[in-house]
């Protein structure tokens, strides 16, 4: 949410969102603003993308970080927030998790228990883009960091409370239940 406000602007405007959560028409006009889907297509030269093992991903540093190791990673095509995620979304939250994660230990972080990983929570994320933030060490955010990023709250929900809470839009069935509990992300 804080790293997403200078981008705000330039992607205000998107439309409404289909029924699986991507903007109608493979992007369209809406893919056109949206500044997550201008930096995925490297249209935002400012906008260094870090190495990802994933085509269908991309990853890059927060513009206003909240922790010394603060990254996004963002599906190329657009899809909507994390409200609109439904089982079918579970591969792509786990090769996000897997890109955060990686992009840390790249950079010479490797005490992952010290990282949090999450989700703004509609209405509380200025770009309807779905984007992962992975943040660390998350002993070292800052006053403000802990709240725009507290752990579970009515803002910011960590992906490994997605899978318990049906109400946050997965319709998940048992069995991709437990796949989910085999990450460490908060």
């Amino acid at each position: 949410m804080a790293g997403e406000e200078a981008a705000a602007g330039a992607g205000a405007g998107a439309g409404q969102l289909g029924a699986e959560g991507k903007e109608p028409g493979g992007g369209g006009a809406e893919g056109q603003q949206c500044i997550f889907c201008r930096i995925a297509r490297r249209e935002e030269p400012g906008t260094a993308l870090l190495p990802c093992q994933y085509e269908d991903l991309v990853c890059f540093r927060d513009i206003r970080p909240g922790a010394p190791h603060h990254y996004l990673v963002v599906p190329v095509e657009h899809m909507g927030n994390c409200k609109t995620l439904k089982s079918e979304h579970i591969p792509i939250v786990k090769r996000m998790m897997e890109v955060g994660k990686s992009v840390l230990q790249r950079n010479n972080f490797n005490d992952l228990n010290d990282i949090r990983m999450g989700f703004h929570w509609p209405p509380f994320c200025s770009i309807s883009h779905l984007h992962l933030h992975v943040l660390a060490p998350a002993s070292q955010l800052g006053f403000l960091s802990r709240l725009i990023y507290r752990i579970n709250s009515y803002w910011f929900i960590t992906v490994s409370v997605m899978h318990v809470n049906f109400s946050l839009g997965f319709q998940l069935q048992a069995e991709n239940v437990m796949s989910f509990q085999h990450f460490n992300c908060v």
